[in-house]
């Protein structure tokens, strides 16, 4: 599959599908597979692009350029390669803010925006959060911090519900090999995210979905980011941070309806 050179990284991106253009951008592990049984729900109807963040996946490792500017800029370069633009872009957590930055620098390459559990900017709750994700990574180690970040992440109900998918899910990430200065330029770059005072600038349109027991991104701050964005839609589901795994026909069908209305 292909990949497109970004200020010289290699950036790794899969395609899939007919019809008309999806770009489905990660969250925080940024690699593109995590999107999981959406990636083949939206190929069901359109051209889906799912590439890999710089330093993730099978793009090149690399603290360098590890900013959400960078990464937007990273994502157009993505799509003009893919010769597929403009695109219906759709961010979950770090990828929704990159979505944010796609609509203020580079909204001639989106057709509409989908942010899914995201932040405008990091408030008190959310520096504290990941400062303890960062602090688990450096004296606990992978294993035992992915362990703890389910607890954010998850909607208790689902990981009642479902506790082996959570323990699949907790397995697979915690056998990536850790590379510590990816992990927290990563870490460093969602909490320094302050798109606040440019939001009201964008006239893509945008829907903000969010689920209601989010513990990782909660409801208040895509609300936040709702009303920052001109003619933004606005819904909480039922649901966690991870809500696309949890409820995936709930949140493709959402999207797809928001989407269908957008293709002009």
């Amino acid at each position: 599959m292909p990949d497109v050179t970004s200020d010289g990284v290699s950036i790794h991106y899969e395609v899939t599908g007919q019809g008309s253009p999806v770009l489905l951008l990660a969250g925080l592990a940024g690699v593109g597979a995590s999107w999981g049984p959406q990636i083949g729900l939206f190929a069901g109807r359109h051209r889906v692009i799912v590439p890999d963040h710089r330093g993730t996946g099978a793009s090149t490792h690399t603290a360098s350029g590890m900013t959400i500017t960078q990464h937007a800029l990273d994502m157009a370069r993505v799509v003009a390669d893919a010769g597929c633009g403009p695109v219906h872009a759709v961010g979950s957590s770090t990828g929704g803010a990159i979505a944010q930055v796609l609509a203020i620098h580079h909204r001639h390459w989106l057709r509409s925006a989908t942010i899914l559990s995201s932040i405008a900017r990091a408030d008190a709750f959310y520096r504290r959060q990941f400062d303890m994700r960062r602090r688990m990574l450096a004296d606990s180690g992978l294993r035992a911090s992915t362990e703890a970040n389910a607890l954010f992440l998850f909607d208790p109900a689902f990981m009642r519900d479902h506790p082996q998918q959570v323990q699949g899910w907790v397995d697979a990430t915690a056998s990536v090999a850790f590379e510590r200065e990816i992990a927290f330029a990563r870490i460093d770059m969602i909490v320094g995210h302050d798109a606040f005072d440019a939001l009201p600038s964008i006239t893509t349109p945008t829907l903000v979905l969010v689920g209601k027991r989010d513990f990782c991104a909660p409801a208040h701050l895509s609300a936040e980011l709702a009303e920052r964005i001109p003619g933004a839609e606005f819904a909480v589901l039922d649901g966690g941070h991870f809500i696309f795994l949890e409820k995936p026909a709930l949140l493709h069908d959402t999207v797809e309806a928001f989407i269908a209305r957008h293709e002009g």
